[in-house]
């Protein structure tokens, strides 16, 4: 059990008052006086009061003055105040409880009422405490809660995309690779503040792991296409065309089937989108502009330069220096001319990434 004496500061200008007001108290709290406002501020640099008993009527800084000090002060912003005066008004009072005051206690004083008054108010304090740390326990515990429903869903995305890439014996870790592409362009998209209202918007958690998802439509293509040893005819091509709008349906199942889909909105619109251009002539839905989602926009910049690095069963894999050059070509036609500034910007950490993952040999083969 804490027996700690509560600490109390008592402000007043008449030493009178002071010295009777520190009698009346000491036995059961520890008590500091101040004999106006300048010195009270300079003691609660060094004392922290449970409660302050505030004279109204001092010269110089009165009582309605240091109090709304105390509240523009996010210290001592809580700490209870009761008044201590000699004015009857109500027009006085009204105004101390509206700037925060406790209560008001009228001198001279009883020392039984003044106890008792005081009493009563650091009970409240102490009972405000106790819920200020069952909130921030309660708020800790939902932290804790929303870490493991964030690792159930990251595992579930991340076995969804192996078993993507599984299926795919071409794909190596594209899916790994062109997450990390996609971080370098949006931290530089940060850097240099471009799009920097709607990236607020995103929340990161979900972000980056839900871009594993852009090919999760792969999964309901034939194998025949899918591991096809050549270049796919016009009629398979139109079949892996087909890819984001199944992916789109693949994660809807998925959604309607939980009440915690929040992650999933992000890899929708990568899986969805991902494979539209700038221009207009992409797939599936023809989308122009910035009628394309972000997210599909940078995902396209990030799939294509992997695709390009990537040996396929018809292409040696290309160059870095040659896709920046594609890339760079396809500013405004496939890709946001913005964004392109930005991948032109990290071009070099493009290129490191893709040399970190074995040189991207026998990579992501088809459609993209």
């Amino acid at each position: 059990m804490n027996t700690e004496k509560k600490k109390i500061i008592l402000v007043d200008d008449n030493l009178t008052n002071l010295t009777l007001g520190k009698r009346v108290l000491q036995d059961q709290y520890e008590v500091f006086t101040a004999p106006s406002g300048e010195k009270l501020f300079k003691l609660l640099r060094v004392v922290t009061p449970d409660l302050i008993l505030l004279d109204i009527e001092m010269p110089e800084m009165n009582g309605y003055t240091v109090l709304k000090k105390l509240r523009e002060d996010n210290e001592n912003f809580d700490i209870p105040v009761i008044f201590l005066t000699s004015q009857t008004d109500t027009g006085s009072e009204l105004e101390g409880l509206s700037l925060g005051a406790a209560d008001y206690i009228a001198k001279p004083f009883l020392p039984p009422l003044l106890m008792k008054r005081i009493e009563n108010h650091l009970m409240i304090g102490e009972q405000k405490n106790q819920l200020r740390n069952w909130g921030e326990k309660l708020r800790k515990e939902v932290e804790v809660k929303t870490e493991q429903v964030l690792e159930l869903q990251n595992a579930m995305i991340g076995t969804l995309a192996e078993l993507v890439e599984f299926r795919d014996s071409v794909t190596g870790d594209h899916i790994g690779v062109t997450v990390k592409y996609l971080e370098v362009l949006l931290k530089g998209m940060k850097k240099h503040g471009i799009y920097s209202e709607e990236i607020q918007k995103w929340d990161a958690r979900f972000l980056l792991p839900s871009a594993q998802l852009h090919d999760v439509g792969k999964i309901a293509i034939s194998d025949l296409i899918l591991n096809k040893p050549g270049k796919l005819t016009d009629e398979e091509f139109e079949v892996m065309k087909q890819h984001p709008v199944l992916g789109v349906e693949i994660i809807q199942k998925i959604e309607a089937q939980t009440s915690e889909s929040a992650f999933l909105k992000n890899a929708k619109i990568f899986a969805g989108t991902h494979h539209e251009k700038w221009d207009g002539s992409g797939y599936p839905d023809g989308l122009m502009g910035e009628s394309i989602p972000l997210l599909g926009r940078l995902m396209a910049v990030a799939d294509v330069y992997d695709a390009l690095l990537s040996k396929r069963p018809y292409k040696d894999p290309m160059s870095a220096e040659k896709a920046e050059s594609i890339i760079t070509a396809g500013r405004g036609s496939h890709f946001d001319p913005k964004l392109v500034d930005v991948f032109v910007d990290a071009a070099d950490v493009f290129e490191n990434i893709a040399a970190g993952s074995g040189g991207r040999c026998a990579v992501f083969a088809k459609a993209g």
